[in-house]
């Protein structure tokens, strides 16, 4: 894609998009300006993406770096789109959607107000006087439906000001003040819209074909078009798209986000697999027991989608708050009448009521932090998550993937027979290098690392899925990989008076087996390493409000005292079961506490739904990420400190909101009663600050810290 820089500065660059005869793009039709958002936001450092489909531009905000390496990086990405192209077109379909819902209810808000002022400006007065008590009588069915329910709420309150207002012939105000309800209620469908769209997108697999098995012969066919009881095919490096079971073959599968298990687990015949596990090494066909649509991934997907929940607490406390005053409201009018006996000041009370800046300001203030959080690469699935966050005391964290990196790394090698530690990692790489597994990686890389070449000394490699490598060095048989096909299978031999080193290897670490014609040359600790950020940001949490952080994990008692000592945790929990932590986290809100679980695996995944707020890692498994509240990229642990912070900055945006609300409507109250302003002037102050109060729900809250 051709582009000309319009302005640029250290941190933010604005480009114009040119076809290619070099003339300006004159628009951005949805499928090119999510083909442009997609391709930029997946750039390291980008923080924001900013669309101006309507002259072909676009504005990207992105973390500077010393020599502008980033800024290169984006000047390249910009010049290798291909916004006509196809396949990046359907890879950037749910932000397609996305912008399409984003437009859908922006026209139908600026439809709103386009109408109201056409009407109130152009049309006869016979004309507005029928309009508006056509739109009243909307109102007034609610009101009495709520009468009749025996519910004294928001509704009646509306009815009777609107109704009042009609009756005095005031078209003004009463317009004025449907007007505002009706965005309130667009912006309150547009805040639960945008959640569900947000997480489904985030939750999706973005696996569109798979191999099915056919007479004997593969055939790649659309993932839709497979049924429940089909056979597919999956290798190496693939992802498993759908539920099922082994129907043939064996394969070592990373299910690290599933599990907690850092190194791939042996799957065989009849032995189940999960959409969203990858196969390491190896190939196997599955039995579908999910279809596409069918599975649990998107039976919770479509439960989300029809479920209440997603309406915020904050949103429904500001309701409750509004209907607790209508009485208040209703009395105030009844009793400045029969104080004054003057309609116009019990009509100056009726004119001030709370609700429409409490139901406007409120959903404007949870879109606006959920939009804010997305910049930040935070998906927040509604606003009462975001209250739980703001008023949790205690953090609970897994550990394999969430504070590590699950990417398996060598911490030692335990030698044995004399031999040393070259020799030893010059022989398992050269070994270990021709199956590309994560273990087998970290092997490679260490003696990469050390400067340790190694030459093809060996025979043909024969590998034995799930246990092991063998060969020859000359006349020497080589093995290497699990203790039980080291000890069980070749029957090798510690060697002797060396029994006391293997018995004291250290157990927190896993651990990868060699020997040499039968007897134990030595053993290669893995480790996986903690996140870098990891301590750094148990100290923002702590800054930011956490009062306890806590860590559970499947690990060994060792392992889990030695991160939690390095990260300065108040207590951890080691080799504890999915239910266990689950447990702990119902315990804890027994106790009085209000718990945030992040986690990343299906192991996670009831601790994720039984805290108030459940936070999962983008890139772990799709069941935590479908079960939490939450989703934050795996990048960088210090979102969760962003999360925190714009939580607690809603939080006082909100408190603000409801603390001017109240007391400017009761100052307009007041100054009505006594007679100093008139109905008409209570009702346009009141609907300024309405509108005041919308425009500042909407700035970014980070601004304000």
């Amino acid at each position: 894609m051709k582009f000309q820089i319009l302005h640029e500065v250290r941190d933010r660059i604005h480009v114009r998009c040119l076809a290619s005869a070099g003339v300006p793009v004159s628009r951005f039709d949805l499928a090119q300006g999510a083909v442009v958002e997609t391709g930029l936001e997946r750039l390291p450092g980008v923080r924001r993406v900013k669309l101006y489909s309507a002259v072909g531009e676009v504005a990207v905000t992105f973390v500077p770096d010393a020599g502008g390496t980033r800024r290169d990086g984006i000047i390249t990405a910009l010049a290798r789109l291909d916004v006509n192209n196809a396949e990046l077109r359907k890879q950037a379909r749910l932000k397609t959607e996305s912008l399409q819902l984003n437009r859908m209810y922006r026209n139908r808000l600026i439809g709103l107000v386009v109408r109201h002022f056409l009407f109130k400006w152009f049309m006869p007065m016979p004309v507005r006087l029928v309009r508006n008590w056509y739109n009243t009588l909307g109102f007034i069915r609610k009101g009495v439906s709520s009468l009749l329910q025996k519910r004294l709420d928001v509704p009646v309150l509306d009815a009777t000001a609107i109704t009042a207002a009609m009756l005095q012939n005031d078209l003004s105000t009463a317009g004025s003040v449907m007007l505002l309800l009706r965005i309130g209620d667009v912006l309150e469908e547009w805040t639960l819209k945008k959640s569900v769209h947000d997480l489904a997108a985030n939750m999706s697999l973005h696996v569109d074909t798979t191999w099915k098995v056919m007479d004997g012969t593969e055939v790649e066919v659309p993932l839709n078009e497979v049924r429940k009881g089909d056979i597919i095919s999956v290798r190496m490096g693939t992802v498993i798209p759908l539920d099922g079971i082994v129907a043939g073959g064996e394969a070592m599968v990373n299910q690290a986000s599933m599990t907690g298990e850092s190194v791939p687990v042996h799957k065989t015949v009849d032995g189940a697999v999960f959409a969203g596990t990858v196969v390491e090494d190896g190939e196997i066909q599955i039995r579908v027991t999910g279809e596409a649509g069918g599975t649990r991934y998107d039976r919770i997907v479509r439960m989300i989608e029809a479920s209440e929940t997603f309406k915020s607490n904050l949103e429904s406390r500001a309701n409750h708050l509004a209907d607790s005053l209508v009485p208040w409201c209703l009395g105030g009018t009844v009793l400045a009448y029969l104080l004054t006996r003057s309609v116009t000041r019990a009509m100056a009370v009726l004119m001030v009521d709370f609700s429409c800046a409490l139901k406007l300001s409120m959903p404007l203030a949870v879109l606006s932090a959920m939009r804010e959080c997305s910049t930040y690469k935070i998906t927040v699935k509604g606003g009462k998550f975001l209250e739980a966050v703001a008023a949790a005391d205690t953090i609970v964290f897994d550990k394999t993937g969430t504070l590590t990196l699950a990417k398996p790394k060598v911490a030692d090698v335990i030698c044995f027979g004399g031999y040393s530690r070259s020799e030893i990692l010059r022989y398992a790489a050269c070994l270990e290098e021709h199956f590309p597994h994560s273990v087998a990686n970290a092997i490679v890389r260490q003696a990469a690392e050390e400067g340790l070449t190694h030459d093809e000394l060996h025979s043909k490699v024969e590998y034995i899925v799930a246990h092991g490598i063998a060969s020859k060095v000359g006349e020497k048989r080589i093995v290497i990989g699990s203790g039980h096909f080291i000890f069980e299978d070749e029957k090798c031999v510690i060697p002797p008076g060396e029994e006391a080193r293997y018995e004291n290897r250290p157990r927190e670490y896993s651990h990868i087996f060699m020997a040499l014609n039968g007897v134990l040359v030595a053993i290669i600790c893995i480790k996986d390493p903690l996140r870098p950020e990891a301590a750094e940001v148990m100290k923002g949490l702590r800054k930011a409000g956490f009062r306890h952080l806590v860590m559970m994990t499947g690990d060994s008692e060792r392992t889990a005292h030695a991160v939690a000592e390095k990260l300065g945790l108040d207590k951890y929990y080691a080799e504890v079961l999915p239910e266990q932590k689950a447990q702990f986290v119902k315990d804890a809100k027994a106790a009085g506490h209000r718990v945030v679980m992040v986690g990343d695996g299906i192991n996670d995944s009831p601790a994720l739904s039984e805290a108030d707020a459940g936070i999962a890692i983008a890139e772990g498994a799709d069941i935590a990420r479908e079960i939490a509240d939450i989703t934050i990229s795996a990048r960088d642990l210090h979102q969760l400190i962003v999360l925190k912070e714009l939580s607690n900055l809603l939080m006082d945006r909100v408190n603000f909101n409801y603390d001017f609300v109240v007391g400017f409507n009761a100052l307009l109250i007041g100054l009505g009663v006594m007679g100093i302003l008139p109905p008409a002037t209570t009702a346009l102050l009141h609907n300024g600050s309405t509108i005041a109060i919308s425009l500042h729900s909407m700035t970014n809250l980070k601004l304000e810290a």
